[in-house]
């Protein structure tokens, strides 16, 4: 396998948690563990940064990141498709055949984790594989509630009794999308037919979204390093 571009997107503003990207966690910024970990991958051919900030832009290149364009504003609104950076990015790095997206809200996700993904593209040859964790409630034991508080079933079949009897089902975690150029061109998509999933655990699952988020991260990755 040729050598992938690991693209990480990083916009300026976000709701949740203003500047998110650049906020310190754990001694350095958000993006900066995304960073470091893609660097230190095998496979990964070159680490780049889309952003339309100049700030996350400055700390980017000083982790080792490239930082060859800034994103335009209109594609890093709150309103703009996720895929937006990603055919741009394309566009402006055109020798980029295959892409490795990592987002910086999974500060998680290790070297590891990088190169067991890899690993899977090469076994399987696969166009598009993306990181998946188990889901941690099962829609069998979810329910629907009436304006009157009467609850009905998600699902019409009735839900096992126990856990170990449901049948395992994932969700993206965020983490990590992997697609060759070709294939994104012509589903203009991070997933698809034919996607694969590679699995990782919950405790490198978390995707940061909210201030607890922040914080449990925070606590995760200093027990970690304890």
């Amino acid at each position: 396998m040729s050598g992938v571009l690991a693209l990480i997107p990083a916009r300026g503003q976000s709701k949740g948690i203003p500047r998110k990207n650049i906020r310190d966690l754990a001694g350095k910024p958000l993006i900066v563990w995304t960073i470091e970990a893609a660097l230190a991958a095998r496979g990964i051919d070159s680490v780049v940064v889309t952003t339309d900030d100049e700030e996350i832009a400055e700390i980017a290149r000083a982790a080792g990141a490239e930082v060859p364009f800034l994103r335009p504003g209109n594609l890093a609104t709150d309103g703009a498709p996720g895929i937006a950076p990603v055919m741009h990015a394309l566009e402006m790095l055109p020798d980029a055949t295959s892409l490795l997206l990592l987002q910086p809200t999974s500060p998680l996700r290790g070297t590891s984790d990088i190169e067991g993904l890899l690993a899977m593209v090469e076994a399987t040859k696969s166009e598009s594989v993306v990181s998946v964790c188990a889901v941690a409630e099962h829609p069998a034991w979810m329910f629907a509630r009436s304006m009157e508080g009467r609850l009905t079933p998600f699902l019409e079949s009735p839900s096992a009794a126990r856990r170990q009897d449901l049948e395992p089902l994932y969700v993206l975690n965020g983490a990590m999308y992997y697609a060759q150029r070709d294939w994104l061109m012509s589903h203009r998509a991070l997933t698809g037919s034919g996607t694969l999933g590679y699995v990782m655990p919950d405790d490198r699952s978390l995707d940061i979204d909210t201030p607890f988020d922040l914080r449990l991260a925070e606590i995760l990755l200093m027990t970690r390093s304890a």
